[in-house]
């Protein structure tokens, strides 16, 4: 193993870094690149796709090419529409196994923008109502998903801005929402994945479809996006905020991975008064602990009594 690795070293397909016990191996990179676009010009984001982008990206498998598409251009979108950025860069880091795509402006915050645009209290919220989706600040030119579906598509995706990143890995199917310290204005988007995968574009979308015509009619909600620290759910209020705009699909998949106890109040408001006010609406509990289970059943027992 030794022999191989140093000649793999020699040959340039892998860097070594440290010295004896604290050596460490690592693809060497296929592509390095980075450039830096002005927004005061008229930029497009399938142009900067096929002309800048795709060419470094090179012999994908198609699959692999419609998913870097889709979320590049989706990406690099809302950052022409949304960001109000002077000027927005752009990196590819290419191994033989994996790649990954950053997209950096210097606007004035995705979370930020969502918080004011919905009047939230805290930055952090604005990562619950991305993390259910069909969540837009320009309706009348976005539908919203793009942000959603592109966070499920990758490997490992990650949106920091402000004090807030948001991540999501696609093998252990979490979503994380972390407070860090102040960073730099603007947004910064990571987006890596196999370069051999064998996930699709149809394959991601039919998860969040019940429909023939492929309508964005179901969303998965991490529920411990709601805490803080080691904040309890046992408000109506809290339990009001999560609800926020599950009317616009017709399943709802409440994941509780993580959380250990809901209060009386919560689990009321959510299985009971919200099943009462939107019977179309059908939501879904997972991956309850005993005590989160016997509080949804307490709600969904008592039915339409006051």
């Amino acid at each position: 193993m030794h022999k191989h690795l140093k000649r793999l070293v020699a040959e340039g397909a892998i860097l070594e870094t440290g010295k004896t016990r604290n050596k460490r191996y690592a693809l060497a990179p296929l592509v390095e690149w980075s450039n830096t676009f002005s927004l005061s010009a008229r930029l497009a984001e399938d142009t900067i796709w096929r002309v800048e982008v795709a060419p470094l990206l090179g012999d994908l498998p198609r699959n692999v090419l419609e998913i870097w598409h889709y979320g590049f251009t989706e990406m690099f979108n809302n950052v022409i529409d949304h960001s109000e950025a002077v000027s927005v860069c752009v990196s590819i880091r290419k191994t033989a196994a994996s790649t990954s795509v950053e997209i950096a402006d210097n606007g004035v915050g995705i979370f930020k923008k969502i918080q004011a645009a919905l009047g939230l209290e805290d930055a952090r919220h604005a990562v619950l109502e991305l993390a259910k989706g069909k969540f837009t600040t320009d309706p009348a030119r976005h539908s919203g998903e793009g942000i959603f579906f592109t966070s499920r598509m990758f490997d490992h995706f990650v949106i920091m801005s402000g004090e807030v990143s948001f991540s999501h890995e696609f093998d252990k199917l979490e979503d994380w929402i972390l407070q860090r310290p102040q960073g730099s204005s603007g947004s910064f988007v990571h987006m890596e994945l196999h370069n051999h995968t064998a996930r699709t574009l149809r394959k991601v979308f039919n998860k969040f479809t019940l429909d023939d015509d492929y309508g964005f009619t179901k969303t998965v909600v991490p529920v411990k996006l709601m805490r803080y620290g080691d904040d309890n759910l046992v408000s109506r209020s809290q339990a009001k905020r999560l609800l926020s705009r599950f009317d616009r699909f017709k399943v709802v998949v409440l994941d509780f991975s993580g959380i250990s106890t809901i209060g009386q109040a919560f689990a009321d408001e959510v299985f009971r008064v919200f099943h009462i006010a939107h019977p179309e609406v059908e939501v879904v509990p997972l991956n309850e602990s005993a005590d989160v289970k016997r509080m949804i059943s307490r709600a969904v027992a008592l039915g339409g009594a006051e």
